[in-house]
């Protein structure tokens, strides 16, 4: 499906060099925010306390958030749980309160606007649990990097999984420092976009790569910079067609889906427009510097095998 054809081939590489010096100063700096400033994490992993609140009526979500912010200093998670009458709270202990002081004295602040307000279960997750989660989390995100190379690697070839996966690098590791820069809270749902960023990454060059291979086949005498302008250019109707319906779904989440999918959907939305562009700018570009060209994508015909095919 092609909403639109360009008849003349745009030369992306052309400002490659440019992009690709920007990207690496903004990958160096999002690594530094990283290890300096670090992620602002949830209480799934630094521990903190869980709440599930029955409300007469429906709850007043905001103002239950506000009213907590305000007492305990810090980001409170304020979500409705099953019906709109159940609120389900999340908040991290502070200082040496335990966290029946702390449960106490969210339900007085409760209190003061909804005397019938009804605490139905309190729950203490430890930093341990947290340690876990962000081990896990570490090893799906490395399982999913090596498979991406090994199906690039048997699918294309190996100048492009390495490509593929600095541009995968690039991605997650901006969204990131995006997140550190902003002290954006880092918790489980966050997690998982980033692990949706690498697929929708990987799947854009994929798409290239593939095209590439086609115009290597077809376009006998032109050259890999060539070539690479072509197949991107022929897939941006595709390209805009996908990533314009996705981002809308990610910005519907965003801007209606509430708190409890706000930074989820921020990250998804980052990281879809990070994906367009590294897969263009960076993923291409860099397959270009390891020196691709159509002897690694088509494969020769021995002699043999031509003279066999001939003999009838």
């Amino acid at each position: 499906m092609e909403l639109f054809k360009i008849h003349k081939t745009i030369p992306f590489m052309k400002y490659s060099k440019i992009l690709n010096a920007i990207s690496f100063l903004s990958f160096f700096i999002a690594v530094a925010l990283l290890v300096i400033k670090g992620l602002a994490f949830s209480i799934e992993f630094t521990g903190g306390l869980v709440m599930e609140v029955n409300y007469p009526q429906a709850a007043p979500i905001q103002q239950i958030r506000t009213d907590l912010e305000k007492v305990t200093g810090g980001e409170v998670q304020v979500v409705n749980f099953g019906t709109a009458r159940d609120v389900q709270i999340r908040l991290p202990l502070k200082g040496d309160k335990t966290s029946a002081e702390m449960s106490a004295e969210v339900m007085e602040v409760i209190h003061q606007h909804d005397a019938k307000a009804e605490l139905r279960r309190t729950e203490f997750v430890g930093p341990q649990v947290g340690e876990e989660l962000a081990t896990d989390g570490l090893t799906a995100l490395l399982l999913v990097i090596i498979g991406i190379m090994v199906y690039l690697a048997f699918r294309f070839e190996w100048k492009f999984a390495v490509a593929a996966i600095i541009a995968n690098f690039h991605d997650v590791i901006l969204v990131l420092g995006f997140f550190s820069l902003f002290q954006w809270e880092f918790s489980l749902p966050v997690l998982a976009a980033v692990l949706a960023v690498l697929g929708y990454s990987v799947n854009e060059s994929v798409i290239i790569f593939d095209r590439c291979r086609e115009c290597f086949r077809k376009i006998r005498k032109g050259t890999p910079v060539e070539i690479v302008n072509t197949a991107i250019t022929q897939t941006i109707s595709r390209t805009i067609i996908t990533h314009s319906s996705t981002l809308m779904v990610t910005l519907a989440m965003f801007f209606f889906g509430g708190p409890a999918l706000h930074y989820f959907a921020l990250a998804l939305t980052i990281g879809i427009l990070l994906g367009v562009y590294s897969s263009v700018f960076v993923s291409a570009a860099i397959a270009l510097y390891l020196g691709v060209k159509r002897e690694d994508l088509v494969k020769k015909v021995r002699k043999d095998e031509i003279t066999t095919d001939m003999v009838p």
